[in-house]
């Protein structure tokens, strides 16, 4: 049986770079899933507004190949693990799990609107199915090496005179963003500058510590 997307997803991240590593980290990033034209169907989505959250089954399309161990940046990229103990990417079925926030379902255009999503822009979306809070939220779950939600690890710094260049329904996600240290977790360089796109526009930044200073913000 071969897989078809049903739909595509538009996030602000047209690079890996700088894409949390899970859902919900950042909820004021917004998304839209537009539906292929086989699904722009209204019937499809019928009863949709009556759930606040979704989950989303997608496909990792900028990855090839799998590993049987991968190293988790939680555990600082020292120590490995099996591939089925971790959300890696590099998976023998290259499928990924997102639990969003719907923002807004249009039905007429067959698109919805999500908060928190950790996609790459274009990302195949192979199905979309309700949350359930009931049947989807265990309590007393164990989460291994991951049992803990991760929090703001640094500070940022950014002057008013660059973040008033992202339009101002943008700046808190951003902020959000670089607060969480998108960088890989074996960089730890005082002196680089690193950059990634983030919703049209490039962000230049350095961390020294635990502080992080945007240096420049100019569109893409």
């Amino acid at each position: 049986m071969t897989l078809t997307p049903i739909a595509h997803i538009e996030t602000e991240f047209t690079e890996k770079f700088g894409i949390p590593r899970q859902s919900g980290l950042v909820p004021d990033l917004r998304g839209i899933i537009r539906f292929t034209p086989e699904f722009r169907q209204a019937e499809l989505l019928r009863g949709l507004e009556g759930f606040s959250h979704l989950w989303l089954i997608w496909g990792f399309s900028e990855v090839s190949g799998w590993t049987p161990t991968v190293r988790p940046p939680r555990l600082g990229g020292n120590a490995r693990l099996g591939v089925f103990a971790t959300r890696s990417p590099y998976r023998p079925n290259p499928l990924g799990l997102s639990a969003v926030e719907i923002a807004g379902v249009d039905p007429d255009k067959a698109i919805i609107h999500i908060h928190g999503a950790d996609l790459l822009d274009g990302t195949p979306i192979y199905d979309i199915k309700p949350y359930i809070p009931y049947a989807d939220c265990i309590p007393t779950a164990k989460g291994g090496f991951a049992d803990t939600a991760p929090g703001a690890v640094l500070q940022v710094q950014v002057s008013d005179a660059e973040i008033v260049k992202l339009p101002p329904d943008r700046q808190s996600a951003l902020v959000q963003v670089l607060a969480l240290d998108p960088r890989p977790s074996y960089q730890d360089d005082p002196t680089r500058i690193y950059g990634f796109t983030f919703a049209g526009f490039e962000v230049k930044f350095q961390v020294v510590g635990d502080v992080l200073t945007v240096l420049e913000i100019r569109p893409a």
